[in-house]
C-alpha cells in the first residue's frame, strides 16, 4: 500500500460522493487498508485532500499549452470537466474547500510567476464553480478580461 493507491481510492470515492461526504474510514475501506496505515500517509483529511489536489494540479499543468494563456485555460476547465473525480470537488457542497485550497502552495507552486498563478487558478475555478453560458461565452470572456490583464503587467 502506497499514498498513490489511497489517493486512487479516494478519487472514486469523490467522483461518487462528492469531496467532503467522504471521510477517512470510507478512504481505508476503498484503498485495502487499516485507518492506520491511511494515517501513516496522511495525518487527516486536509491533508489527504491537499495532496490529492497538488497530484491533480501537477498532471493537469503538464497538459497545457504554454505559449496561449486562452487555450491554457480552457484546456485546464475541459480536463477538470471531463473527469469525475476533479469536477466533484466544484459543486456547491464542495466548493468552499476547493475555494480554499486552489490558493494554496500546493496548487500555485511550481506554476511558474506565483502572482500570475494565484491569479490564473482563480479564473479557472471560477469558470469551474460559475461556468459561462457555454464555450464560446467562456472564451470570449478569457480573451477579453484575462489576456488584457495579463498584458497589462
Amino acid at each position: 500500500m502506497n499514498a498513490e493507491q489511497i489517493l486512487e481510492a479516494a478519487a472514486g470515492l469523490f467522483a461518487a460522493q462528492g469531496v467532503n461526504t467522504v471521510g477517512m474510514g470510507e478512504i481505508a475501506r476503498a484503498a485495502g487498508c487499516s485507518r492506520a496505515t491511511l494515517y501513516r500517509y496522511f495525518a487527516d483529511r486536509h491533508e489527504l485532500h491537499v495532496a490529492f489536489v497538488h497530484r491533480e494540479a501537477r498532471r493537469i499543468g503538464a497538459l497545457l499549452p504554454t505559449d496561449d494563456v486562452v487555450e491554457a485555460v480552457l484546456a485546464a476547465v475541459r480536463e477538470v470537466r471531463a473527469r469525475p473525480e476533479l469536477i466533484a470537488w466544484f459543486g456547491a457542497a464542495d466548493a468552499g474547500t476547493t475555494a480554499e485550497l486552489a490558493q494554496s502552495e500546493a496548487v500555485v507552486g511550481g506554476l511558474g510567476d506565483e502572482e500570475t498563478a494565484r491569479w490564473l487558478v482563480r479564473v479557472v475555478v471560477s469558470l469551474l464553480i460559475v461556468p459561462g453560458r457555454d464555450d464560446a461565452d467562456e472564451r470570449a470572456m478569457v480573451e477579453r478580461y484575462v489576456v488584457p490583464a495579463l498584458v497589462a503587467r
